[in-house]
């Protein structure tokens, strides 16, 4: 029988991994090899919260001249776009969702509520969490991390369309290198672009790990779960 190294997860799934080769919208191919893959874990009896960034849709930064706080809601709202595709490809493969939004919208989904959000988790379904953190100036890196605190999770998977950690962008730089290990404080130290600060010094603070892979080749979810060499490890060390 296999063990997995971690019972307790957050999956955070960028959208740019969801747009596939598109780099634009939801790619459904994707977000049924996405859904399959959890439902291999969900069988295995992990317990698994999915937050899910908009990029794919919405980025705020792209919103030239327009204001930060408008931006930054118009990118909740494309994770909610995402949220709803991606519970809509679960329930296609027979998995049990919750999507749960920090922005009220009781008609399509419910109200983040941790102690219910737990209760799901318990009870093998797995929720999807939505519109950030309900607040402007923070990005879904930091909903992974916060929720992954009030989750008590084991790790972060964060799930990406790089294999791991470098210390430049490899697509634009052949001689990029890549880390199998970092600490939190490395991360800040070096301005490794993995996540933003503020998600660093949360999962620091909480003593979360984090792995960073990538999303393209099939597997790779599980790999991650049983503990198998992949990607970049972010620890306390």
């Amino acid at each position: 029988m296999e063990v997995c190294k971690y019972k307790r997860i957050i999956l955070k799934v960028s959208g740019e991994a969801l747009a596939g080769d598109n780099g634009f919208g939801i790619d459904f191919d994707v977000a049924t090899r996405i859904a399959i893959e959890i439902k291999e874990l969900v069988d295995m009896g992990v317990e698994i919260g999915v937050v899910v960034g908009g990029g794919n849709i919405w980025r705020g930064r792209s919103g030239k001249g327009m204001d930060r706080a408008t931006a930054d809601y118009m990118g909740m709202l494309a994770t909610c776009i995402n949220a709803l595709a991606l519970q809509d490809s679960l329930e296609n493969v027979g998995v049990h969702t919750r999507v749960q939004t920090a922005i009220e919208m009781k008609e399509i989904a419910e109200p983040f509520i941790r102690r219910r959000a737990m209760r799901h988790l318990e009870k093998g379904r797995v929720v999807i969490f939505a519109a950030g953190t309900g607040n402007p100036y923070f990005s879904t890196d930091t909903t992974a991390a916060l929720r992954a605190a009030e989750m008590e999770v084991d790790v972060i998977l964060l799930a990406k369309k790089v294999d791991g950690v470098y210390d430049k962008d490899p697509h634009k730089y052949n001689d990029a290198i890549k880390f199998d290990n970092l600490s939190h404080m490395e991360v800040l130290e070096k301005g490794l672009q993995v996540m933003d600060s503020t998600a660093a010094s949360l999962c620091m603070d909480n003593n979360i790990p984090i792995l960073v892979f990538g999303l393209d080749n099939p597997g790779n979810i599980k790999k991650a779960i049983m503990g198998e060499k992949l990607g970049t490890l972010i620890s306390s060390k």
